[in-house]
C-alpha cells in the first residue's frame, strides 16, 4: 500500500481523506491543517500532524489540499523531500510557480498529478473516444453563489475545470484569446465569457459564473460528422451523427434534405455510462502512476498549461 498524508483539510481535503481512508491501495498516515479546531471536527482516527514537515517525512505521496496561495511552497516542500505529490486546482498561484514545480518533479523523477477530476467524470469518460477534432466547442458552467472559492476569479474557480478538458481535446497552439468579465458580489470577475481560436482553426467559446439561479455544467462539441453534447453533472451524453442516406427503407429514419437536394440521415446514440465516483477513479488511477512509474492521465504540466490559459483569460479581463 501507499503511504499518504493530506494537507489542508477543508471540503475537498476532507473528502479526500475520508476516500483515501476507503481505498485499498492507500494507506493514510495521518493528516495536517493549520485549523486546528477544523481538524478535530473531521471525526477521524487519523493522526493530525502539527508540523507538515513531519507528515512529509512520514509518506510516500502527499494530498496537497490547502488553499492555491500555499500549493506552491507545500508542493515544493514535499518534492524536495523525494515525495510524489497530488495537488488540487488550479496547481498553484502563478504560471511561474507552475513551471518550477513541473521542473522539479522531472529533475527528481517523482509522479505529480492535478485535480482536474472532470477528466473522471462518468459522462466524459463514456464519449471521449468519440470527440474527434472539433471545430467548435461550447461551454457552460454556472453555478449559484457559494462563499468559498470566491477569493479568486471565476476562471480559476470554476472555467479552469473546461480548459484543461478543452486542451487535453485540441492538440494544437493557441492562436488568440478574447474574455470579458463582470465583478457583481466579489471583488474579482463573477461572470465571465472567454473566446480562445487554435491554430488548427478550432473555437472554444467558455461562459463561467457563480452567481446563477442554477447549476449547469455542460459542454457542446461540433465536429465534420457529429454533434456530441455532455451533462457533467447529469452524468449524461448524447451523440448526433449525420451520414449519406443510400436507398434507405426504414421508414422511421430521420431524413433532412438541404436546397441542393442532398439528403442526410441523422443518428441519435446515448452512450453507455459506468457511474464511477471519479474521485476515487482519480486515486486509483494515481495510484496506478505511482506503483507503474507512469505519466499519470492530469500531469502537473496540463495543470500548468491550463493555469497559463486560465492567466491569458484573466489578463484580457484586466
Amino acid at each position: 500500500m501507499i503511504k499518504v498524508g493530506v494537507i489542508g483539510t477543508g471540503h475537498l481535503g476532507a473528502i479526500h481523506l475520508k476516500l483515501l481512508n476507503e481505498s485499498s491501495l492507500y494507506q493514510v498516515i495521518g493528516f495536517h491543517d493549520k485549523d486546528l479546531k477544523k481538524s478535530k471536527d473531521l471525526g477521524t482516527d487519523n493522526v493530525y500532524f502539527k508540523d507538515s514537515i513531519d507528515l512529509i517525512s512520514s509518506v510516500d505521496v502527499v494530498f496537497i489540499c490547502s488553499n492555491t496561495p500555499t500549493h506552491y511552497e507545500i508542493a515544493k516542500k514535499c518534492l524536495e523531500n523525494n515525495k510524489h505529490i497530488f495537488v488540487e486546482k488550479p496547481i498553484t498561484s502563478t504560471v511561474e510557480q507552475a513551471k518550477e514545480l513541473v521542473q522539479l518533479a522531472k529533475d527528481k523523477s517523482l509522479i505529480g498529478q492535478v485535480g482536474h477530476v472532470e477528466r473522471f467524470n462518468p459522462a466524459y469518460v463514456s464519449l471521449k473516444e468519440t470527440i474527434d477534432n472539433p471545430k467548435f466547442i461550447e461551454c457552460h458552467r454556472l453555478a449559484e453563489f457559494n462563499p468559498r472559492g470566491n477569493d479568486v476569479s471565476v476562471v480559476l474557480d470554476l472555467m479552469i475545470h473546461d480548459i484543461d478538458i478543452v486542451l487535453s481535446i485540441v492538440k494544437s497552439k493557441i492562436k488568440s484569446v478574447s474574455a470579458n468579465g463582470v465583478c457583481v458580489i466579489s471583488d474579482t470577475p463573477d461572470i465571465t465569457n472567454a473566446r480562445v481560436e487554435f491554430e488548427n482553426g478550432c473555437v472554444a467559446n467558455f461562459t463561467s459564473s457563480r452567481i446563477s439561479l442554477k447549476n449547469m455544467r455542460k459542454t457542446r462539441f461540433f465536429q465534420n460528422d457529429a454533434y456530441i453534447s455532455l451533462d457533467f453533472l447529469e452524468k449524461k451524453s448524447e451523440v448526433v451523427k449525420i451520414s449519406n442516406t443510400i436507398n434507405n427503407s426504414d421508414k422511421y429514419a430521420m431524413i433532412i434534405e438541404n436546397s441542393k437536394g442532398d439528403k442526410k440521415q441523422i443518428h441519435y446514440n446515448n452512450p453507455e455510462i459506468k457511474i464511477t465516483n471519479a474521485i476515487v477513479e482519480e486515486h486509483n488511477s494515481f495510484a496506478y502512476s505511482i506503483k507503474n512509474n507512469s505519466k499519470p492521465v492530469i500531469s502537473l504540466e496540463d495543470g500548468y498549461l491550463a493555469l497559463n490559459l486560465a492567466n491569458k483569460i484573466i489578463n484580457k479581463i484586466q
